[in-house]
């Protein structure tokens, strides 16, 4: 109705169309005709770039999903920015391309940037996951830390189990362990004990340690993980690095 109320005919009329889709699915015909029959109306209305786009995504054909999404942010980079910008780091690990779209969103935007496309993390904290990926930690801890500290910002599910991570690696044990005890509030998953038992042997805490990796077992074995039905987050475990650091800590209690 917005197509509508500020007198764009054209895209309101292919906005009705477009939405035929409904109830079809993606790859089907009759989802994919309703999205070209809206682009004959209006070659220029941004969604149907995008929504035909999901099925190439879903499909790996990722070259087909990354021309039609281009189209669309070039039409219209404030509605698409976040999606393509999330994709990119969540599917391609292309973190430089991620960082540019979600930086381009911060400078085009007054408010605030939003949420990934499957609402587990705020796209600061994306970006700062994408900065870890390019090895710049400090960068990642301080975007997190300053997300973390903003007023009326509640913490995703993951972010606490990333900064202790993040911790971790640089060997800032205090801070990780301060981290994980955040996590465990919020939501305490296996991958939050498992690094937490990382932590408590690094402190010399065999006992924690040990305490811990029991409970990421457990938590593990209750579906109680990070969890995303098309990618492995960053920073997941298996059952295998539970077992593996459980042996490796029996090594240094005998």
């Amino acid at each position: 109705m917005a197509y509508k109320y500020s007198g764009d005919l054209k895209k309101y009329e292919a906005c009705l169309v477009a939405e035929e889709r409904s109830g079809h699915y993606q790859f089907s015909y009759e989802y994919q005709n309703a999205l070209d029959r809206a682009l004959e109306i209006d070659p220029d209305f941004a969604p149907a770039y995008k929504y035909k786009s999901t099925a190439y995504l879903k499909s790996g054909d990722f070259t087909g999903w990354k021309k039609l999404m281009d189209k669309a942010v070039e039409l219209d980079p404030v509605s698409h920015l976040d999606y393509r910008g999330w994709c990119r780091f969540q599917f391609f690990r292309d973190y430089a391309g991620a960082i540019a779209d979600i930086e381009r969103l911060a400078a085009l935007l007054d408010g605030d940037l939003g949420y990934s496309q499957n609402g587990y993390y705020h796209l600061e904290i994306a970006r700062a996951l994408c900065y870890k990926g390019l090895g710049d930690s400090e960068k990642a801890i301080s975007i997190i830390e300053n997300k973390l500290s903003e007023s009326g910002y509640s913490p995703g599910p993951y972010d606490y189990i990333h900064l202790g991570v993040l911790y971790l690696e640089k060997g800032q044990f205090r801070q990780a362990k301060k981290a994980f005890l955040n996590q465990e509030k919020i939501n305490d998953l296996a991958e939050n004990r498992y690094y937490f038992a990382l932590t408590a042997i690094e402190l010399g805490d065999l006992e924690k340690a040990k305490e811990n990796l029991e409970l990421a077992r457990e938590k593990y074995a209750k579906g109680f993980k990070m969890f995303d039905p098309y990618t492995d987050q960053m920073d997941k475990i298996y059952l295998e690095s539970i077992e593996h650091a459980a042996s490796a800590l029996l090594s240094l209690e005998k």
